[in-house]
């Protein structure tokens, strides 16, 4: 029996499906010391309520700023203002400028810092909470927002490879010599989200630096498609954790899913500042990726893929599937090629049927290549499922699909 599934061009779908999202997590998100709790099984309680990771901790600011401005309701700006607060309170250091990446919060309310690295990853993920508070009318964070560019321009830049460092210790006195694309990635998506926020052309001239750099520069080195892992230098390092390709966040091999993102946040440059080339890399980042990733037995996108373009990781994440069907609905409206609204529903079909719960909500976290649970940690730290309600969101904006 074929499944039944919903018109997912449908405005009213993805408002609803964002508003299903949201109350898995209603019941239990508040924690009583401010910010929020990070550790979510599959039925919406918490595994851990100690545990606080400055990712979770901006993403819930970012989700809850953007259900803020969908729909007016006063508990998520207050939400807003409260995840603020522990970013300001818990994680940032007002003597380095730096953001302690894993904290513990006892329950008393007393915090531990677990790891003080500052990571450039965790601080775009600052400047993207940051950005959004700002939209939602935390007036503060605007200034928050022009701090924390301006201790990455001090520390990350690197002028001369025109793309951000990745890590340094507490005080910024040691980097780490590893560069990565994943932290000027999701740099780039909150440069852009700090212009539509501010309207201070620095913040998107520097997203299109980033952007050319990485999509161009740097995927030239790799017949076209993005590496993940660099050195000192900035050249392709191919062995760097090839023998742990299931790193989370530092995963050996070609991300399919970071191509699709790559893709999807040219498009959101094009906005503001079109040009022919923006839309030409986005369809052979997403065509490419897509052709080689897409599971014709099971369905669904595979993890990463080899150089040699064999799947050298074969499960499903949830954020690969949502990403890539927010990218092909902003390819179908960019270019009008019928192909991106095949792959738009195609992706919205696999996810509806195997990655969301209908049970409790909220969509899974990992799949096997055959589409069954990993385990029964549903949002552990760093979901949230940012991704998945942020492909919503960003769907919107188109206004038609």
């Amino acid at each position: 029996m074929r499944p039944t599934f919903p018109d997912f061009n449908s405005k009213a779908f993805l408002t609803q499906h964002i508003a299903d999202t949201l109350a898995f997590y209603e019941p239990n998100i508040d924690a009583p010391h401010g910010g929020f709790y990070q550790n979510f099984a599959d039925d919406g309680s918490v595994f851990d309520k100690e545990s606080r990771h400055l990712v979770s901790s901006t993403r819930f600011v970012f989700n809850y700023a953007r259900a803020y401005l969908l729909f007016k309701d006063e508990k998520y700006l207050q939400r807003v203002k409260s995840g603020i607060e522990f970013l300001r309170n818990a994680h940032f250091n007002p003597k380095t400028r730096g953001y302690a990446w894993l904290l513990k919060v006892d329950e008393a309310g007393h915090i531990q810092i677990l790891d003080d690295t500052n990571h450039c990853y965790g601080f775009a993920f600052v400047m993207l909470a940051y950005s959004w508070a700002f939209r939602a009318g935390v007036l503060a964070a605007k200034e928050y927002l022009a701090e924390t560019f301006a201790c990455m321009e001090q520390h990350f830049w690197d002028t001369k490879a025109s793309l951000y460092k990745d890590q340094f210790n507490a005080d910024f006195s040691v980097c780490d010599p590893y560069r990565g694309q994943n932290a000027n990635m999701h740099s780039c998506e909150a440069l852009i989200a700090a212009f539509e926020a501010t309207k201070e052309n620095h913040y998107l001239d520097r997203a299109l630096l980033l952007a050319d750099t990485m999509v161009n520069r740097q995927a030239s080195m790799m017949n076209g498609l993005i590496w993940e892992h660099y050195d000192t230098n900035w050249n392709v390092d191919l062995n760097y954790n090839k023998d742990d390709p299931k790193h989370l966040f530092r995963p050996w091999g070609f991300q399919p899913g970071h191509q699709t993102e790559w893709a999807k946040l040219l498009l959101f440059i094009a906005r503001h500042r079109p040009a022919d080339w923006l839309l030409a890399r986005a369809e052979i980042l997403f065509n490419q990726s897509i052709d080689i990733a897409w599971d014709k037995q099971h369905g669904g996108c595979f993890y990463g893929f080899a150089p040699d373009h064999s799947i050298c990781d074969d499960d499903k994440y949830f954020w690969v599937q949502a990403e890539s069907l927010c990218c092909a609905a902003y390819l179908f409206n960019a270019s009008g090629n019928p192909t991106y609204q095949n792959w738009y529903q195609e992706l919205w079909r696999y996810s509806w049927q195997h990655m969301i719960d209908h049970k409790y909500g909220a969509w899974f976290r990992i799949l096997t290549a055959d589409n069954q649970k990993v385990d029964d940690k549903k949002s552990p730290l760093g979901k949230t499922d940012y991704h998945t309600m942020g492909a919503c969101f960003d769907i919107l904006q188109l206004g038609s699909i």
